[in-house]
């Protein structure tokens, strides 16, 4: 606890965050995550046999131990918060203990017991692929750390866009600041509006096609390029309203034997990550093969890294003038 409190507040909230047992739990019962995690490193055991493994944000282990499992000589994992305490008694107890090691502390200021390490996993995503993750730690890694043609687990991931019919829920969420006991609140529809909604959205309520707008390559990419500005166009594929964009990200373990890949998107199956959306200020009536045409952007926010300014610019000009409509909305996840 003593290396946490060391950090500037917003940090030592994130740490001890992961402090909490729940939280692991809902990660760990995350069957997609996790599975996928097991399927790409213990079926892939002529990749990891004899290697040296860096396991970045350890958490619990899991992750270090499957490593174990597909035959890695050794494993070092590595986590600021206190849950690697019971990661030791975990790794204990299933008889791992000369083959795992465990040290607490942030990725820059930990003494590895290696120079250098031939495998680099770590389940380092956030909300919206970006909030909160720990990808700038796995880049620092990478460079520090991974022998020249080593590998990355998971190495790939993509951010999508789509737009949404999702009028009862938004009423309920912002509608509601118009009528609060008799009272006009409408001042809280800004805020409301500004904060992002991670939730599960019905595979229904997608009116567009999906918009691949943002893909990180983990062996290449640099941390200055994670605040990105890129454009995307939707197509709608039926007659309804959008109310809002919705994100979501899927990740790749492109070294497997058979590669490993699985989507945070609503047409599958779920996961804690679940999907991002973002409240346009009204609402776009769209008909079939029409076109949204935008530029989405996302930075770190100046007071804390790990929360993001994002900011959705869109124009929708269809051929009846009346139901044009651009604006650009700005968004803090914190």
């Amino acid at each position: 606890m003593a290396e946490i409190e060391k950090l500037a507040h917003s940090e030592a909230h994130y740490f001890q965050s992961y402090n909490h047992h729940g939280i692991h739990e809902e990660m760990l019962k995350d069957d997609v995550r996790t599975l996928s995690y097991k399927n790409a490193i213990v079926n892939n055991s002529h990749l990891f046999k004899d290697k040296v493994v860096l396991d970045v944000g350890c958490g619990t282990g899991i992750l270090s131990m499957f490593a174990v499992k597909a035959g890695a000589k050794h494993v070092i994992g590595v986590d600021m918060s206190t849950i690697i305490e019971k990661a030791r008694e975990i790794v204990a107890v299933n008889g791992m203990s000369d083959k795992i090691t465990l040290l607490q502390g942030k990725m820059e200021e930990v003494v590895l017991p290696v120079d250098k390490v031939d495998i680099i996993i770590s389940e380092w995503m956030g909300y919206f692929l970006l909030y909160e993750s720990m990808l700038d730690t796995v880049l620092l890694a990478r460079d520090k750390y991974l022998v020249p043609g080593g590998l990355i687990f998971p190495d790939k991931a993509h951010i999508y866009v789509a737009g949404i019919e999702d009028g009862e829920y938004k009423d309920e969420k912002i509608g509601f600041w118009d009528n609060v006991y008799g009272f006009d609140y409408s001042p809280m529809k800004k805020i409301a509006l500004a904060e992002p909604l991670v939730d599960t959205v019905d595979m229904k309520a997608v009116v567009t096609k999906p918009c691949r707008t943002f893909s990180i390559d983990l062996y290449t990419i640099t941390k200055e390029e994670l605040s990105f500005s890129t454009p995307f166009e939707i197509e709608a594929e039926r007659q309804d309203l959008i109310h809002a964009f919705i994100s979501w990200f899927d990740i790749e373990f492109t070294a497997c034997h058979k590669p490993v890949y699985f989507s945070t998107g609503p047409h599958a199956k779920y996961t804690h990550w679940k999907q991002t959306v973002f409240y346009i200020t009204d609402y776009l009536t769209v008909s079939p093969g029409e076109k949204i045409q935008g530029r989405i952007t996302s930075k770190p926010t100046e007071k804390n890294p790990r929360d993001l300014d994002v900011t959705i610019e869109y124009a929708f000009k269809p051929e009846d003038s009346t139901r044009a409509k651009a604006e650009t909305l700005r968004y803090t996840m914190c």
